[in-house]
């Protein structure tokens, strides 16, 4: 019940035999009194205390066995937050802005103790009014999801939503993401959507819209300022560049990785500068190439999921390539050694998987440089066997992309044509 969220055993059974709930104030007396308001707790908690936010701010957890009266002084019904409206302004442009869940759009769940994904486009949007100072927002929730949750059939449902809206008269797309996968998405559209016609702008946060230490409103302020005035086209991951609050990143969507596990700034341009930098409102661009330029928009959505990323490691059994192969997988993209290289242990795997038709792409672990598979013996086999090596692709890019060349054509061929040429600056000079 809402009313007593998180309490359990014998904490709840006291709250209703005092016939208190979740948001009275109340006078709790033991060997201290304490005022305040009574909070929820984490479900997964224990059941031998009580919290209340004091008049300070603070919380505070009193052991049930300590409590000798529970007074309450006034009961207060948590209502339903109710976001303001935001008038429409003529002069202003149309920004539509997309929520498939994550951080971004989500609030501390006291069931778990966790954040869980529980905000709307709409209520994200109402939450900030400065969007309003600077685009008409249109907001749409397409799923409500972690983005660990999100498979290559998502990918492919916001990419036709993303086209429904290429001939639209909005300045700008957002898409509010879960930043775990967000590269993934981000490289899935960057192909899938190679050259459409207005920016697409996927933002997220580290920290749940509802903690002070959020980044989620200077990500999405920034998103919306970027998309209505950089002019260019393409798909980029907008965050935080930095632990200040001072300089949001815009990364090309195809040379982004996630590096950082909670950090504000927990993303990076792979292999060079993001493509714009914005500081106190002004962008400023770093590409020094027109992104699309002279490029028309045809859309190809379609993508087959039958690939499969290999981690090389000393030790790597064999079989599993064979498992991968029964299996009825269509593509390996091995992310190797150094310039590119897995043990000789896994030739006669690779070979077979070569005779079944199987496209072999080859990235490195290293966070930075290219694939050179010439330089070394071992190199030169692997290119004897069938091995495509993919120049400095990030390798969950060449994973998303071999899984969209393979959906937009018709045999390995011509999907090695496709893995081989630079759609949407996955390689990089």
């Amino acid at each position: 019940m809402s009313e007593y969220r998180g309490y359990t055993g014998r904490s709840l059974t006291l709250l209703k035999d005092c016939k208190a709930k979740v948001g009275d104030t109340v006078r709790i007396t033991g060997e201290l009194t304490y005022t305040g308001i009574l909070m929820p707790r984490y479900e997964y908690n224990d059941d031998e205390h009580i919290v209340l936010k004091l008049k300070s701010g603070y919380n505070v957890g009193i052991k049930i066995n300590e409590i000798k009266k529970i007074e309450v002084l006034s009961s207060n019904e948590i209502k339903k937050e109710t976001l303001q409206s935001h008038p429409k302004n003529s002069l202003l442009p149309k920004v539509l802005l997309l929520s498939t869940g994550g951080t971004i759009a989500s609030k501390i769940d006291y069931r778990t103790g966790g954040v869980t994904p529980a905000l709307t486009a709409s209520e994200l949007h109402g939450t900030i009014p400065e969007l309003s100072e600077i685009a008409n927002i249109d907001t749409e929730v397409l799923f409500s999801e972690y983005s660990e949750n999100l498979l290559p059939e998502h990918w492919k449902k916001i990419t036709e939503k993303l086209d429904s809206y290429a001939k639209s008269d909005y300045k700008g797309i957002i898409i509010a993401h879960g930043t775990d996968t967000m590269q993934y998405t981000a490289s899935f559209l960057s192909f899938a959507l190679a050259a459409f016609p207005i920016p697409i702008a996927l933002v997220g946060s580290q920290r749940s819209s509802d903690r002070p230490s959020s980044d989620a409103t200077l990500n999405l302020i920034s998103a919306v300022r970027f998309v209505i005035e950089c002019n260019v086209r393409g798909i980029f991951v907008v965050m935080h560049h930095n632990e200040s609050d001072d300089l949001i990143a815009c990364h090309l969507g195809t040379r982004v990785r996630k590096i950082h596990t909670s950090k504000r700034s927990a993303f990076q341009t792979i292999g060079g500068d993001p493509a714009f930098l914005i500081l106190d409102k002004k962008i400023q661009k770093n590409l020094d190439h027109e992104y699309f330029k002279n490029k028309n928009y045809s859309p190809k959505i379609n993508y087959d999921a039958h690939v499969v990323l290999v981690k090389y490691y000393p030790g790597f059994d064999p079989k599993l390539l064979t498992t991968i192969i029964e299996l009825g997988y269509k593509a390996i993209i091995f992310e190797g050694t150094g310039l590119g290289h897995i043990g000789k242990t896994l030739y006669e795997s690779v070979k077979k998987a070569k005779e079944r038709g199987l496209f072999l792409g080859m990235t490195s672990q290293c966070i930075d440089g290219r694939v050179r598979m010439t330089v070394y013996e071992s190199g030169r086999d692997l290119l004897n066997l069938g091995v495509i090596p993919l120049d400095n692709m990030i390798p969950e890019t060449a994973l998303v992309k071999a899984m969209w060349a393979l959906g937009n054509t018709k045999n390995v061929d011509e999907m090695k044509s496709l893995m081989l040429e630079n759609i949407a600056s996955e390689i990089t000079n």
